[in-house]
């Protein structure tokens, strides 16, 4: 069956975000006030937010919903009632579970949400003893800027960010510090500043030609998603630059060593390539192979809803299946 038409089921988990979304944000109302301890050890806390965590790789939003508030309490209470190297465990964990929370919020369009649980990502790093977990805020400090087309000032930070970045001299560090690179790349081609979106791939590319790719302090990174970016920074640049995009993914289709969610991402921002290249046909096959990766990730992506109600126009004749996704997705 066709999961386009599986409409209520979609309609479902965005009912169920949208219900858990104000618990989310009672949850780190009072974030730095201490209440009551946590009900149970840090380390079933640390599995169960490493669970959330490849929910969130895989762009399960309606499981992570759920879990989230009280995943959020329960780090919240360990950071406030341990001390020494577990109050630094207990940050560490409120920063996934923010993180996980964040991806939610963010997917959604909740953005000052998101911008809230990012402020509570910064804090809780600060206590986490280990500089690489800033920069992995960092990485997501960047949604803000981009929700808010605030292009130049979101370069700016991430330069910021990777200027006081530890010198990478693990696998984990250069991974944190190479995604950053690659998100920085992102912002700075939004921003129009093509040379600096390069250079900043470039150091990516650097730094992932050292590593396997892989999820670090959950973070996809490697050679893999260095290639999935330079698709996304052509994109962003748009002109011209749409054939660099078409060039990398002739050559190159990400596998299964790339989380779904990502994957997703790579065939949304391929169809848009498509799309502004004059190939509607093309471009509505990497949106159906989107959906099949990631269909709660495609379904809230602005730029899925958009291409397909521009690709509808286009292709009247075609309006069976074409309209069965736009009703799926909400463009109809």
């Amino acid at each position: 069956m066709d999961a386009a038409r599986l409409d209520h089921a979609y309609a479902g988990t965005a009912h169920r975000v949208h219900a858990v979304l104000p618990a989310v944000s009672a949850a780190i109302a009072g974030y730095d006030i201490p209440l009551d301890p946590p009900t149970g050890p840090l380390l079933q806390l640390r599995r169960e937010v490493d669970t959330a965590v490849s929910w969130r790789l895989a762009a399960q939003y309606g499981l992570i919903a759920v879990a989230a508030p009280r995943l959020l309490g329960e780090a919240l209470a360990h950071l406030h009632h341990a001390a020494g190297a577990a109050r630094a465990a207990a940050a560490r964990t409120v920063v996934a579970a923010a993180r996980c929370a964040d991806a939610v919020a963010y997917k959604f369009g909740a953005h000052d949400l998101s911008a809230r649980l990012i402020d509570v990502m910064r804090w809780a790093a600060g206590q986490a003893g280990d500089p690489n977990v800033s920069v992995v805020v960092s990485y997501v400090r960047a949604e803000t800027f981009l929700a808010a087309r605030a292009y130049r000032a979101g370069q700016a930070a991430l330069e910021l960010a990777l200027g006081a970045a530890p010198a990478p001299d693990t696998d984990r560090a250069a991974a944190a510090r190479g995604a950053l690179h690659m998100r920085t790349a992102v912002v700075a081609a939004r921003a129009g500043a093509a040379t600096c979106a390069r250079e900043h791939l470039r150091h990516a590319a650097g730094f992932a030609a050292g590593l396997e790719e892989g999820v670090y302090a959950g973070t996809a990174f490697g050679p893999s998603s260095v290639r999935i970016h330079e698709v996304a920074v052509a994109v962003s640049l748009g002109g011209d630059h749409v054939a660099a995009a078409l060039a990398v993914a002739r050559e190159w289709k990400p596998g299964a060593e790339i989380p779904a969610e990502r994957r997703s991402g790579f065939y949304v921002e391929l169809g848009r390539a498509q799309l502004w290249s004059g190939r509607p046909d093309d471009a509505f096959e990497s949106l159906k192979v989107a959906r099949r990766l990631a269909p709660q990730h495609v379904r809230e992506h602005p730029w899925a809803r958009e291409d397909i109600e521009k690709i509808r126009r286009l292709k009247r004749a075609d309006a069976e299946s074409l309209t069965a996704f736009a009703e799926w997705i909400g463009a109809v």
